[in-house]
């Protein structure tokens, strides 16, 4: 969330192009990040910065792109992470392809758990929209794709509600396509890590893809050239914010005395710095 909150105010200081933020899906994005092996492969979009730090990419590779020096920085085979996708659910079709191809280079199934990995891709409940995305699904049933379809279903597809994108849970459209769907609480850090090592172990027993549907909400804004006061009302972010979930997480922590003020004071000033 530092990171987030840094690049927003340098984008308002003309140091960056455009931001895209993740506020508010932070637990999404760490439990799923955190549930990936050293040989697991993510996909993400252009949002996936929780999972860019799990997966050991220095925050100002990130930054690099979005101040439109780099296409990316980082090498996607040393991170296991490949580059940031801008266009819509373009990474998805990416993600099977290279589930794909891990079932021919025999590293899916064989039982040994140091040789067998999956692929995640990350993507947004707008994106369950796009021509890719259903394509992206037909094939990986059709192949049984080691593939974990990660939705951050954040509410707001740029300026469009859910329930105008989707007449049912988004998770149940799995079920169309012949693989399982799952939803979780994505504010939920815990629940998000489990649902989402559970979907990626059943992918590398080669079992093939599962849904993910992460059930969170966008704080922010869709970019920072965007105005979500144009089309949401402020009571509805109100609600969500009282769900944070990283205040939730501190206070399961404290509640369990598994951490105190000294903890949190020393977690505040290493994201300082």
């Amino acid at each position: 969330r530092r990171i987030d909150v840094e690049a927003t105010a340098l984008q308002r200081q003309g140091e960056l192009g455009i931001w895209a933020a993740l506020l508010g899906q932070e637990a999404a994005q760490v439990g799923s990040g955190r549930a990936l092996r050293p040989k697991d492969f993510a996909f993400p979009t252009y949002r996936e910065h929780g999972v860019a730090w799990c997966k050991g990419v220095d925050p100002l590779e990130l930054l690099g792109l979005f101040r439109g020096c780099s296409n990316g920085g980082w090498d996607p085979q040393e991170k296991r992470f490949q580059l940031y996708t801008i266009v819509i659910g373009a990474q998805t079709l990416h993600a099977v392809g290279y589930g794909m191809g891990m079932q021919r280079d025999g590293v899916v199934g064989t039982g040994d758990p140091d040789r067998d990995a999956a692929v995640i891709a990350h993507f947004g409940d707008g994106a369950s929209s796009q021509g890719d995305v259903n394509e992206a699904f037909i094939f990986a049933a059709s192949y049984n794709a080691p593939v974990v379809f990660f939705c951050q279903n954040n509410q707001w597809a740029i300026s469009e509600p859910i329930e105008r994108q989707s007449r049912i849970p988004l998770y149940q459209r799995a079920l169309g396509f012949g693989f399982p769907g799952v939803r979780v609480d994505g504010n939920d850090v815990l629940a998000t890590y489990a649902v989402t090592q559970a979907a990626l172990q059943r992918a590398r027993d080669g079992q093939g893809p599962t849904f993910v549907e992460a059930y969170t909400y966008r704080m922010g804004a869709h970019t920072t050239s965007d105005d979500p006061t144009r089309y949401r009302i402020a009571s509805e972010v109100e609600a969500w914010q009282a769900k944070d979930p990283i205040a939730r997480m501190k206070a399961f922590l404290t509640r369990q005395q598994i951490a105190d003020e000294s903890f949190f004071a020393e977690v505040d000033e290493q994201a300082r710095t």
